[in-house]
């Protein structure tokens, strides 16, 4: 997480026109560029149920979130300014990474109400080693939030660089597991969020990735799948054939995009073929789309453009067919 020296919070009107201008250009200059990429990166292949670029599905405001992560620099700076701005570009629900600007649980669950958004999704780690007493208490502040659904954000790295050790990836399977018995007491789903780090195969020459145990040994009962859209590819792996492979188990996506250089970009505005993977949301279970870009806004100077990646995402995913 990167956080700049704090900064005038920036007012409403300026972020719209910010906003507008910045989108209108960033537009304009990613068409370009895709144009001009001449076919250099090839596209997926397209299974036989893929019916061309655009269907007569589209999504619904209510299954559509943003990850509070994206816009955390501004958040903090101005908790309402933010929140209203994610309202009045069409946002209903977020995606919670704890509590900003040093709310307690409760005060921002009141701010949320405020402004009318829902915190449907939490990210929220299991502890490591378990430790019950503790997760009993994350997840009742997960339903202080009012959170339906609590994901494990992180897993892959650690000091020596990302695992490669197949027993490790068991046991947090078992702790997954035990994770999600809890949560399901507590009438919350939980799940796990992946990065790039799990799709390396492990050092046992099993051929197995470090994703490949935790979807096969995880009770499907007990824990669902976020889906980074981004990370996936980022891992060499195409997110329909993990859908395909593991029906069912993918409650959410992050819907992150790529750019030319393989860095994060606006959702819509990059290089994944996003009505391809959302054809696949009936058959991995998804009801879920958050729009994430995990380095929105971090420019010091200008932290309002978190809030132009937003309304860029929201209205990709308002205008999407698939």
């Amino acid at each position: 997480m990167c956080n700049g020296p704090a900064q005038h919070p920036a007012r409403p009107e300026e972020v719209a026109a910010l906003a507008s201008r910045r989108g209108f250009l960033k537009a304009a200059a990613g068409t370009a560029a895709l144009a001009g990429a001449g076919g250099a990166l090839a596209a997926p292949a397209r299974a036989a149920d893929d019916h061309g670029d655009h269907g007569d599905q589209r999504i619904p405001v209510r299954r559509i979130s943003i990850q509070l992560y994206t816009v955390r620099d501004i958040l903090s700076q101005d908790v309402d300014l933010t929140l209203s701005t994610l309202r009045d570009i069409g946002y209903r629900n977020v995606e919670t990474a704890g509590a900003p600007a040093g709310l307690t649980v409760q005060e921002f669950r009141e701010a949320l109400d405020d402004h009318g958004l829902r915190a449907t999704s939490a990210h929220i780690g299991i502890p490591q080693p378990f430790d019950a007493a503790a997760w009993r208490q994350s997840l009742r502040d997960a339903r202080t939030l009012g959170a339906t659904y609590v994901n494990h954000p992180y897993f892959g790295t650690d000091e020596d660089g990302p695992i490669r050790d197949a027993a490790r990836y068991e046991a947090l399977a078992r702790d997954l597991d035990r994770a999600g018995r809890i949560a399901r007491n507590h009438r919350i789903q939980f799940g796990y969020h992946n990065h790039h780090n799990e799709f390396l195969r492990m050092d046992d020459g099993s051929g197995r990735t470090g994703m490949d145990i935790l979807l096969e040994e995880t009770d499907p009962a007990l824990v669902h799948f976020q889906l980074d859209l981004y990370w996936v590819w980022r891992g060499a792996h195409d997110p329909v054939d993990v859908i395909r492979a593991h029906p069912g188990r993918f409650r959410q996506f992050h819907v992150k995009d790529m750019g030319l250089d393989a860095l994060f970009e606006d959702p819509g505005q990059g290089l994944i073929d996003f009505p391809r993977i959302f054809r696949q949301a009936r058959r991995g279970g998804t009801v879920e789309f958050i729009v994430e870009r995990d380095d929105a806004g971090t420019d010091p100077r200008e932290p309002e453009d978190a809030l132009e990646t937003a309304e860029v995402g929201f209205d990709f995913l308002r205008g999407v067919r698939y």
